[in-house]
């Protein structure tokens, strides 16, 4: 009789504690949905070390119901305790609070992300960003998000119809729209091209108004 007690004893302790245990399980696991749903990036820590390698790679930040950059590559290497990640053919889109947008893409590009999230991109390799109707080069592109600002600080040179300009290095201002050159600036016009550019513009001013 004591060992029959004995045993449903140890049987209701184990059952308590396997309660407990699910309990505990289900709550860190709640707190870890809801940190990924304040920032996806966040996803990238609880990857195991098996599955650091993925394909497809694809994420963006989204504010205030706004998407506010994404960038997808062929395949990307995450390195926990450096908190970096190396994408192989990055395509990256910045939207700015009017829904234009910024496209970037290069050979690799490079993540660092800070406790919470994306602290700056580095891109390199025939660097390409299509911004306003215009073209930029160059062979490295570095984002930083808190600035919202693309350095282009090796040589650059902005292509648009019936204009070139070629410069050291290059700043974008990516929500106050603004190109910089800076040092060596040298300019190409094409003035054909570019009254051509300017009738269609005013045409369709007119046409709008």
């Amino acid at each position: 009789m004591r060992k029959w007690r004995r045993l449903t004893l140890l049987a209701t302790i184990f059952i308590s504690l396997g309660g407990v245990v699910y309990k505990v399980a289900e709550n860190i696991w709640i707190t870890k949905v809801q940190e990924i749903k304040k920032n996806p990036l966040k996803a990238l820590d609880y990857v195991p070390e098996s599955a650091l390698h993925m394909k497809d790679f694809r994420r963006a930040k989204i504010e205030d119901g706004r998407k506010v950059w994404e960038i997808f590559g062929d395949e990307a290497n995450y390195y926990k305790e450096q908190k970096q990640a190396v994408i192989k053919n990055p395509r990256f889109y910045y939207f700015d609070k009017k829904g234009e947008t910024a496209e970037t893409t290069g050979e690799v590009a490079k993540l660092f992300f800070n406790e919470k999230e994306l602290e700056q991109m580095q891109l390199q390799g025939n660097i390409q960003v299509n911004y306003q109707g215009y073209t930029l080069k160059s062979e490295e592109a570095i984002y930083f998000p808190e600035k919202q600002q693309i350095v282009l600080p090796k040589r650059a040179t902005v292509v648009g119809e019936g204009l070139e300009l070629e410069g050291s290095s290059m700043q974008v201002e990516l929500e106050d729209k603004k190109v910089r050159l800076l040092e060596n600036v040298k300019t190409k016009l094409e003035p054909q091209k570019l009254a051509k550019k300017n009738k269609t513009a005013q045409t369709n001013q007119m046409s709008g108004g």
